[in-house]
């Protein structure tokens, strides 16, 4: 069906809008934009306004983006519906709104009416839940410019359908990430590389999680070979005037920094580079090592354990067998390094089936030489010499 538009006086335009924000089942959100994509707010932020249910009461949520910070601000329903005409007035723009039946263009006219566009459209209404502004640090319907720029969301702040895993992939990694803050310092700026960081999606999100969602002062390094890929992530580190993010072209092992590091993050680096990483983190005393490895096939040949001849015959078998040895060698050359590890369950990416990570804490608990015997012991059952041990020879 064709759009249809019509015109509406500010107070006709009121009933709309309380009506439609009143019916639960109707509303889903909205988002406002100034002239020329700008706000009230910030000429580089957006508006987002959804329903939230708090102590059994009915708010609608104003979520204010732009480059540095998020902030939110909940009101009943009239105040809500007076508090969005202002601003749709203070700014000159434009409110996009989504139910589940349309999608709605509101545009403020030059004599003071307003155009209402509507498109008809299908989706589910919005789970009406204060849990979801709690649990999730990316929201989808919230716009980042950021994560518009990588091309993973839209102008309106929805998820691009190709882009959907990606979009959960970020905000898996950025749920682990919360749970090791509490092992970071706690005062000063944070210290933090990304080894092997390609386009940067997860570099963009662990700065924009510690710098404007936690409010934290951050250098935060983005290590790359490719100097295409540097250069591009560079420039929207300086479009969004990040300036505590920036990218440089370098392997792993070339790689230098003065500052010690208090979080070294290494996803999908593909076969020994997770191993560089993990050195290098560990040479650097680094806090905190997130580690997601990715093709682990450097033990495919060197695998030999006599009492598992008969499944290591097949190959599909040797593969996982690899990975799963290469890995726990890891863990246990980081246990004997002084860190308290865990291997979690990670999410599938479209580049690789893996979905381990590795999470690595410093601690003064450790049982460094346990652990050491435990990588000599698995070591030797399967013949092997891995790059980690050569990265990190057992007497350093």
């Amino acid at each position: 069906m064709p759009p249809n538009t019509r015109t509406l006086s500010l107070s006709e335009f009121r009933t709309y809008l309380t009506n439609l924000l009143e019916d639960d089942a109707l509303f889903v959100a909205a988002t406002l934009r100034g002239k020329d994509g700008t706000n009230v707010t910030d000429p580089n932020g957006s508006v987002l306004i959804h329903p939230v249910r708090i102590k059994a009461q009915k708010y609608f949520q104003f979520a204010y983006h732009n480059f540095q910070k998020v902030t939110h601000r909940n009101l009943p329903l009239f105040d809500a519906v007076e508090h969005l005409i202002e601003l749709l007035h203070a700014s000159n723009g434009r409110l996009n709104i989504r139910t589940t039946q349309s999608d709605e263009q509101v545009v403020l006219l030059p004599n003071g009416t307003l155009k209402l566009t509507t498109r008809p459209t299908k989706r589910r209404p919005a789970p009406l839940t204060h849990d979801r502004v709690k649990n999730y640090i990316l929201q989808e319907g919230q716009y980042l410019p950021f994560l518009h720029a990588l091309g993973i969301m839209t102008q309106t702040g929805q998820v691009v359908p190709s882009r959907y895993d990606k979009f959960r992939q970020i905000n898996r990694f950025l749920e682990i990430v919360h749970d090791i803050v509490k092992h970071l310092p706690k005062q000063g700026p944070l210290h933090i590389v990304d080894f092997g960081a390609g386009k940067a999606y997860l570099s963009f999100a662990l700065y924009h999680y510690f710098h404007s969602v936690l409010g934290r002062e951050v250098r935060l390094y983005g290590v790359e070979q490719k100097s295409d890929l540097v250069a591009f992530c560079q420039q929207l580190a300086e479009k969004l005037q990040w300036t505590g993010l920036s990218f440089v072209c370098s392997s792993i092992e070339a790689f230098k920094l003065d500052s010690p590091i208090d979080l070294a993050v290494s996803l999908h680096a593909c076969d020994t580079a997770t191993d560089d990483a993990i050195a290098k983190a560990v040479q650097w005393n680094a806090k905190v090592i997130l580690a997601a490895p990715c093709c682990q096939k450097e033990l495919y040949q060197q695998l030999n354990a006599e009492a598992l001849q008969a499944m290591l015959r097949y190959g599909v078998i040797r593969e996982r067998l690899t990975s799963l040895v290469t890995d726990v060698l890891r863990a246990a050359r980081l246990e004997a390094a002084g860190y308290a590890v865990q291997l979690l369950e990670f999410i599938e990416t479209e580049h690789t089936p893996k979905n381990l990570l590795i999470r690595a804490v410093r601690s003064p608990h450790v049982h460094r030489q346990a652990a050491l015997q435990n990588y000599q012991q698995l070591r030797d059952f399967w013949h092997v010499l891995p790059r980690i041990e050569k990265n990190l020879p057992l007497s350093s």
